[in-house]
C-alpha cells in the first residue's frame, strides 16, 4: 500500500512539473501573446533519488547491522548442525542395528528419531522467524536514522523531491540526480563514533 502511494505521489509531482511550463506559457484571459519562454532556473526542477539498498550495503551502520545478523545466523547454523548430526547418528543406528532390536525397542527408537526430527524442524522455523524479526528491527532503526539524513541533505541541496530509486518505479534517472553516496557519507558522519 505504501509503495503504491509513493508511486502515485511521485507520478503526480512529475506530471505537475511536466505540465507547469505549458500552463505558464498559455495566453491569459486578455488574449495577449505569450511571453517568450525563458529557460527555467536549474533549481526549479530539483528532483533526486537514492538507492536505499545501496545505502544499507555501504553505510557503516548498515554494514554493522548486516554483520550482527550474520553472527547470529552463524550461531543458529552451528546449533542446527549439531541437531543434524544427532539425527544422522540415530538414523544410522536404526538402519544398522534395527534388524537386531526387538520390535518394541525398534519402535521406541523410531519414535525418538521422529520426535527429534520434528523438534529440529520446529526449531529451524523458529530460528528463521527470529532472524527475520531481528533483521526487520535492525533495518527499521537504520531507516529511521537515514530519514533525518535524507531530510538534511535534501534541504541543504535545495531539492523539492527525493525518491527511492526502486520503490518509486524510477524508469530513468541521471547519475547526476543520484544522492546515494552523499547520503552514505552524511549518514556515516552523523553516526556516533564507537570505540573498538
Amino acid at each position: 500500500m505504501k509503495q503504491w502511494y509513493r508511486v502515485v505521489i511521485a507520478g503526480a509531482v512529475l506530471l505537475a512539473l511536466a505540465v507547469s511550463p505549458a500552463v505558464a506559457q498559455a495566453p491569459g484571459p486578455t488574449g495577449a501573446a505569450p511571453a517568450p519562454a525563458s529557460p527555467a532556473p536549474a533549481s526549479t526542477n530539483r528532483i533526486a533519488y537514492i538507492d536505499v539498498q545501496r545505502v544499507l550495503a555501504r553505510s557503516s551502520a548498515g554494514v554493522a547491522a548486516r554483520e550482527q545478523l550474520e553472527r547470529e545466523k552463524a550461531g543458529m547454523q552451528r546449533e542446527m548442525e549439531g541437531k543434524r548430526q544427532e539425527l544422522e547418528k540415530l538414523r544410522d543406528e536404526l538402519e544398522k542395528k534395527g534388524s537386531l532390536m526387538t520390535a518394541d525397542a525398534r519402535r521406541e527408537k523410531q519414535e525418538v528419531f521422529e520426535r527429534k526430527r520434528r523438534d529440529a524442524a520446529r526449531q529451524m522455523d523458529d530460528f528463521q522467524k527470529e532472524l527475520e524479526k531481528k533483521e526487520q528491527t535492525l533495518l527499521q532503526r537504520v531507516l529511521q536514522e537515514l530519514s533525518g539524513v535524507i531530510d538534511k541533505v535534501g534541504k541543504e541541496r535545495g531539492f523539492y523531491l527525493i525518491v527511492e530509486k526502486r520503490g518509486a518505479s524510477v524508469l530513468y534517472a541521471s547519475p547526476d540526480a543520484d544522492l546515494t553516496d552523499e547520503v552514505v557519507r552524511a549518514y556515516d558522519q552523523q553516526a556516533p563514533k564507537k570505540s573498538p
